[in-house]
C-alpha cells in the first residue's frame, strides 16, 4: 500500500470519526457509537472507501492501550478506599452474574458443549464481554440531578471503578485459557506474578517518579515517561506472561493515579488519544464489522445479549445492595446506573477477534448493546430519581 493511500485513509477515518461523532453527542449518544457508525458507514458495510489494514489495526491497538492508561489514571484509589465493602461486594456480583449468564446465553442459542472445548470457552468469552460497566454516562446524568455525592452516587462510582480492575482480570484470566492445551496451574500462577510484580514494580516507580514529578512539575518529559512506562508495560505483560498489553497499560495508570502530575498527564495522553489514536480504534471496529455473517440467529443472539446483559447488571448488582442494606429504591437506581457498556465491552470484543476466538458478527451484538444501554439508563435513572431530593452538598457543588 502506497504512503499517500494510507494518508488518504488517515484523513477520511479522522473527519468522518469527529463528524458522525459529534453528531451523535447532539443527539445524546456517546460520542464513541458515532465513530463506530462513521467507520460502518466509511468501511464495506456501506460506501467501502476505506479497507481494514495491518497499518490500521496497529495503530488502533495503540490506541486502545492509551485508552486503558488514561483509565487507569482517573482511578480514585481513595475513593476505593471509603466505599468499602459495600462497593467491592456489588462490583464482584455485578462481574459474576452477567459472565454466568453472558455463557449461558451463548450456549443456549448454539447449544452446550463440554468443559474445555472451543465452543465452551467461546461461551465463557461472551459472558467476560458484558462484565465490565462504562460509568461515563450515568456521572453525567447523576451530576446534572445533583446526586453524584449522594451515598447511591458514590456507591455507584466506586463500584463501577471496582467493576473495571475486576473485569480486565477476568479478561485476562480467560484471555490465558485461550489455547486448549493450556496448564490451569502456569495460567494461573503466571497471572497472580504479574500483578505480585506490578505491586512491587508500581511502588518502587511510583516513589522515583514522585520524587522527581515534584521537582520537574508540569513539565514536557513527565507524560513522555509515563507514556514510555505505559508502552513498556504493555509490552512485558504481553510478551513474558502471556497477558493481554491492555491490562499492562491499565496497571501503568494505577500505579501513576495519585501522583501530583497524574491529571495533567492523562490531560496529555487524551489528546494525541482524541484526535487520532481514539479514532482509529472506534472507526476499526466499524470497518471490520462484517453485516454479511448476520443470519436470523445472530441477529435473535444480538437482542438476547442486550437484554441479559442489561438485566444481569440490576440482578446482580441490586440485590447485593440490598443485602448491604440500601433500601429497595436505593438499590434499584444501584443496578440501574451499572447497566451501561462502553469501551471496555468494545476493547475485550476486539481481542476476540484479534485472537480468533469470535468473527467480526458479534460486533453488531456490542454496538447494539452500547447504544441501548446508553438510551435507556438515564431515562430510567431520571424516572428513579424523580421524587428524591438532591442533599444539600451535591446542589451547592453543582452550583
Amino acid at each position: 500500500m502506497e504512503t499517500y493511500e494510507i494518508l488518504r485513509d488517515l484523513a477520511i477515518i479522522i473527519i468522518s470519526a469527529k463528524a458522525v461523532g459529534l453528531l451523535a453527542r447532539k443527539l445524546k449518544a456517546p460520542m464513541v457509537v458515532g465513530e463506530i457508525i462513521a467507520g460502518l458507514i466509511i468501511g464495506p458495510c456501506l460506501l467501502n472507501i476505506v479497507q481494514p489494514t495491518d497499518f490500521i489495526s496497529k495503530m488502533a491497538e495503540i490506541g486502545v492501550i492509551l485508552i486503558m492508561f488514561s483509565a487507569g489514571l482517573e482511578t480514585n484509589l481513595q475513593e476505593l478506599k471509603k466505599s468499602g465493602v459495600a462497593a467491592f461486594l456489588i462490583a464482584c456480583v455485578g462481574v459474576i452474574v452477567p459472565l454466568i449468564g453472558g455463557s449461558l446465553l451463548y450456549m443456549g442459542i448454539y447449544g452446550f458443549s463440554e468443559f474445555g472445548s472451543d465452543e465452551f470457552f467461546r461461551a465463557v468469552f461472551i459472558g467476560s464481554i458484558m462484565t465490565a460497566t462504562s460509568v461515563g454516562i450515568t456521572v453525567e446524568v447523576l451530576k446534572e440531578m445533583g446526586f453524584l455525592s449522594s451515598r447511591v452516587g458514590q456507591t455507584i462510582l466506586s463500584a463501577a471503578i471496582i467493576d473495571d480492575i475486576i473485569g480486565i482480570i477476568v479478561l485476562t484470566f480467560v484471555l490465558g485459557f485461550k489455547d486448549p492445551g493450556s496448564n490451569t496451574l502456569l495460567v494461573t500462577g503466571k497471572v497472580f506474578l504479574f500483578l505480585i510484580l506490578s505491586v512491587v514494580v508500581g511502588f518502587i516507580f511510583y516513589k522515583i517518579f514522585r520524587f522527581y514529578d515534584e521537582r520537574h512539575t508540569h513539565t514536557r518529559r513527565i507524560p513522555i515517561i509515563a507514556v514510555g512506562l505505559c508502552l513498556a508495560m504493555a509490552y512485558i505483560a504481553e510478551k513474558y506472561f502471556g497477558i493481554a498489553d491492555i491490562t499492562g497499560a491499565y496497571i501503568a495508570g494505577i500505579i501513576l493515579c495519585n501522583t501530583q502530575d497524574a491529571e495533567y498527564i492523562d490531560r496529555k495522553v487524551s489528546i494525541n488519544g482524541y484526535m487520532f489514536f481514539a479514532p482509529m480504534f472506534f472507526v476499526g471496529i466499524g470497518l471490520k464489522t462484517d453485516f454479511s455473517n448476520v443470519d436470523s440467529s445472530m441477529i435473535l443472539f444480538s437482542v438476547g445479549f442486550v437484554v441479559v446483559a442489561m438485566i444481569s447488571k440490576v440482578i446482580g448488582c441490586g440485590l447485593v445492595s440490598k443485602a448491604c442494606h440500601y433500601s429497595w429504591l436505593d438499590s434499584l437506581k444501584i443496578g440501574v446506573g451499572m447497566m451501561t457498556r462502553g469501551e471496555v465491552a468494545l476493547i475485550i470484543t476486539n481481542k476476540g477477534l484479534g485472537l480468533g476466538i469470535i468473527d467480526s458478527s458479534y460486533f453488531t451484538a456490542v454496538i447494539l448493546l452500547i447504544i441501548v444501554s446508553s438510551i435507556v439508563t438515564p431515562l430510567l435513572l431520571k424516572m428513579l430519581f424523580a421524587k428524591t431530593k438532591p442533599e444539600p452538598e451535591a446542589v451547592t457543588a453543582e452550583k
